[in-house]
């Protein structure tokens, strides 16, 4: 496990045991990350899929009381994957920090309350995972723009809005909203 650059954020590479017959391994251990200092009560998995390469999901994340930490993966495929520090306190307001997460390494990122997350798939059919703390809650759903020039993200796939969602090509820049951390 390592911190990434920005505070909170973490890489954690689980051990794999494999042999001719393909692998195993734990994704998710309460008494391995309590070890690291971080306890958390997970409430919900998530699962998608994204067909095409380019696909853009984000940056998505829950206001208060309903913010969320999350441990993403991905289960097939490679993602480039963010997150954006939402925090005004924080000295790394509106900096971001990027991980490829490659289903054939198996690593994970952990990105906590406070954060904007968001993936770009870079191989096709790409399927992430990603455990939450807390259930998906409307009321609190946010968006930014994927493209906001306030953060900055270097996307590495050139984005086609065809590839992005509705509530993702409409959402707001970070300075039109109030993210409640």
């Amino acid at each position: 496990m390592r911190e990434l650059s920005l505070a909170g954020v973490y890489e954690i590479i689980p051990a794999r045991f494999g042999d001719e017959r393909g692998f195993f391994t734990e994704t998710w251990n309460r008494a391995a990350l309590a070890a690291h200092g971080i306890d958390l009560d997970f409430v919900q998995d998530n699962h998608s899929l994204s067909v095409p390469v380019g696909t853009l999901r984000g940056l998505h994340y829950q206001t208060p009381p309903m913010a969320q930490d999350k441990l993403v993966r991905a289960t097939r495929g490679r993602v480039f994957d963010v997150a954006v520090d939402l925090r005004p306190d924080s000295p790394t307001y509106r900096h971001w920090v990027s991980l490829v997460l490659d289903a054939a390494i198996g690593n994970q990122i952990l990105v906590p309350k406070g954060f904007a997350h968001g993936f770009q798939t870079l191989v096709a059919d790409c399927e992430v995972q990603y455990k939450v703390t807390a259930p998906y809650a409307p009321d609190c759903d946010r968006s930014i723009r994927y493209d906001d020039p306030a953060i900055g993200v270097d996307w590495p796939v050139a984005v086609d809005p065809a590839l992005l969602s509705n509530k993702d090509r409409a959402a707001p820049l970070l300075s039109e909203q109030e993210t409640g951390f």
